[in-house]
């Protein structure tokens, strides 16, 4: 009887044991998830732009189609020559369609119209990987105009767009660094808290942005061959 009696209190105290024992264990643990940090991570890299689209539209007015036509063709193929002699391949260039504007079918013509009836434009475009050799072309193109053609930029943007295309080569080392640089944060504040770093709670990778490495007034991303990448991290740290 007296055995019996001593596992039924053995049984009884482990009882009370563990039942005190797992509310405490979730307490700590709930107690634990409301200890924790967020901090931002910030990286940045330098890159240079590794594909070029150069547009180049060029027109020319009269009053005779069948001779603008002619003069067009002729524009084209001296275009073309200029780009292949500064080392552009064939398959590089891309021309466009030639496109005509009857000044006579607007019902609201100046009266100079008659003068110059016909506006005929073309785009040549030029997409290559060789961007230093696009924006040295693209210094000297001013040589055709002696030549007679007339280049048309009334947008007043730049014709080239300087483009980065490798963005997923560079993400994982980008966001190695953020985090290093969100944990280092972390560590920071932990110490005047009196606290440890502990694992990751949570983490936001955030938005790969690309910018002008030029940050002036007016400066477009687009325009420059120099770039920066910036991402910005959240990470979410426990604390013990």
């Amino acid at each position: 009887m007296t055995d019996k009696i001593r596992l039924a209190s053995a049984i009884l105290a482990l009882g009370i044991a563990l039942g005190g024992f797992f509310p405490g264990y979730y307490y700590y643990q709930s107690q634990r998830d409301n200890r924790t940090v967020t901090v931002k991570g910030l990286a940045e890299m330098n890159v240079k732009a590794n594909l070029a689209i150069w547009k180049i539209k060029f027109k020319t007015t009269g009053n005779d189609l069948g001779v603008l036509q002619s003069q067009m063709n002729t524009n084209l193929q001296t275009i073309v020559a200029y780009l292949e002699k500064r080392g552009f391949k064939p398959e590089e260039i891309i021309t466009g369609r030639m496109n005509t504007n009857d000044l006579m079918t607007n019902p609201y013509r100046d009266s100079k119209a008659e003068d110059s009836r016909y506006i005929l434009d073309q785009t040549v475009t030029v997409r290559t990987e060789n961007v230093e050799n696009t924006e040295n072309a693209l210094r000297e193109i001013g040589s055709l105009v002696s030549q007679g053609i007339i280049f048309d930029n009334q947008d007043y943007s730049s014709p080239v767009s300087y483009l980065f295309t490798d963005l997923n080569q560079v993400k994982p080392k980008m966001l190695e660094e953020a985090t290093q640089n969100a944990r280092q944060a972390a560590e920071e504040f932990a110490k005047s808290s009196g606290s440890v770093v502990g694992k990751i709670k949570t983490a936001n990778q955030g938005v790969f942005s690309i910018l002008a490495r030029e940050q002036i007034p007016g400066a477009n991303e687009a325009e420059q061959i120099d770039k920066t990448i910036r991402v910005v991290s959240t990470v979410v740290y426990y604390l013990d």
